[in-house]
């Protein structure tokens, strides 16, 4: 039996919950691992369990937009530069590391005392 389109939805859905549950596992310094579609909302999301949020509720909401918007602006360009392969925003308390997939960008926040970025970006990519 074909699948409806609100399979396809949940079981896209279940993917990318299981990438973030899975990204998590791979440091204790992550925060937050999310998926966001091109118009910033949140597709799926999960922070560390024992760990406050930096960002308000509408705070979040507006950083979201903002990533999509670059992100989706940031595709007008692949053919004179090549495809993004990942960006990394730094601030004076984490770092953001945002991958694009296709019609979604995973959100990946991380602790600044974070020792192995390559590492863990090069592991996130496998992951997504």
């Amino acid at each position: 039996m074909a699948k409806t389109p609100v399979d396809r939805w949940k079981a896209s859905i279940t993917k990318h919950r299981k990438n973030c549950q899975d990204i998590l596992t791979l440091s204790k310094n992550i925060r937050y691992a999310g998926v966001i579609n091109n118009y910033g909302r949140t597709l799926t999301g999960i922070i560390r369990p024992d760990l406050k949020p930096l960002l308000k509720s509408e705070q979040a909401k507006n950083e979201f937009f903002i990533i999509s918007t670059l992100m989706s602006l940031r595709k007008d360009s692949d053919s004179a530069v090549g495809k993004l392969e990942h960006a990394v925003l730094h601030h004076r308390k984490i770092l953001v590391v945002l991958l694009q997939n296709k019609h979604t960008t995973y959100y990946v926040s991380i602790n600044k005392n974070e020792k192995n970025i390559k590492r863990i970006i090069s592991s996130i990519k496998k992951i997504v």
